[in-house]
């Protein structure tokens, strides 16, 4: 595949090639990092644009099953960022519990699910991702796609000094999360959103059973647990709604007393 020689322009003036790769991943969050090492690890020489390098605060990405645990170089990310074991999760509905493992017998101990925080899981997947001389990390924003008769050749991003740059690849592979802005020139953009996840953090408390998280099937909407720290857990509330009851005014906690405690 022959990739343009000389540098592009968009519509915002010109802009500085920054050479050809083998593959471009827009965001470094669990999905793009992790895809960058392994694609890095097989020999492919990557670029990864992330918009913002800094520890991400979000309550999503926080848990590794086993089997994600033994893949990606995942087992040395969960070091010192205070991981916490997972072995399965235990339903309660209407006064019953039911207890549901990860099928584990045939590993060794130490294989298991994990939770954290998801923050300082990525800047150690990110860590491991820059360790590689075949990937390049950088901060910058992508603009736009580069189209060619409907085929992406490559990407217009800005860097974080704000200088725009181009760069090709026969491959783009788009990571940038739920809120992007690339997607609605790739895919069909409506989405219909019937609940949200609103997440607490509690500190100091102990979940009933220690290494299982807790799925509350309850009305109006479920609730789940899980440990995210030695001192923290993680609960998420789903609520059942198009619009989420405010913080700044006080609803989203009327909400939580009157709907979801009882």
């Amino acid at each position: 595949m022959e990739f343009p020689k000389k540098n592009s322009v968009n519509k915002t003036g010109k802009s500085e090639g920054v050479g050809t790769t083998d593959i471009i991943i827009v965001g470094a969050g669990v999905a793009g990092a992790a895809l960058a090492y392994s694609l890095g690890k097989d020999g492919h020489r990557v670029r990864v644009i992330e918009r913002d390098l800094n520890a991400p605060n979000r309550m999503a990405g926080e848990s590794l099953t086993p089997g994600g645990y033994l893949n990606v170089g995942s087992i040395d990310c969960v070091d010192e960022i205070d991981a916490q074991q997972l072995l399965g999760y235990t339903l309660y509905k209407d006064g019953k519990e039911a207890r549901v493992s990860f099928p584990l017998e045939k590993f060794q101990s130490h294989v298991a699910g994990r939770t954290f925080h998801n923050g300082r899981f990525i800047q150690r997947l990110r860590k491991k991702v820059a360790s590689l001389h075949n990937v390049s990390l950088e901060q910058g924003t992508v603009t736009s796609l580069i189209e060619e008769n409907g085929i992406v050749k490559g990407v217009h991003y800005k860097n974080g000094n704000g200088k725009l740059l181009t760069t090709y690849a026969p491959l783009t592979i788009v990571c940038d999360g739920c809120f992007s802005n690339l997607r609605r020139s790739l895919c069909y953009s409506k989405v219909d959103i019937p609940s949200y996840f609103v997440g607490l953090t509690l500190t100091n408390c102990n979940l009933p059973k220690e290494n299982y998280g807790a799925i509350i099937l309850a009305h109006p909407s479920p609730i789940v647990f899980y440990q995210i720290s030695s001192t923290e857990i993680r609960c998420m509330v789903n609520v059942p709604s198009e619009n989420v009851p405010s913080v700044s005014n006080g609803e989203m906690a009327c909400y939580l007393k009157t709907q979801v405690a009882p």
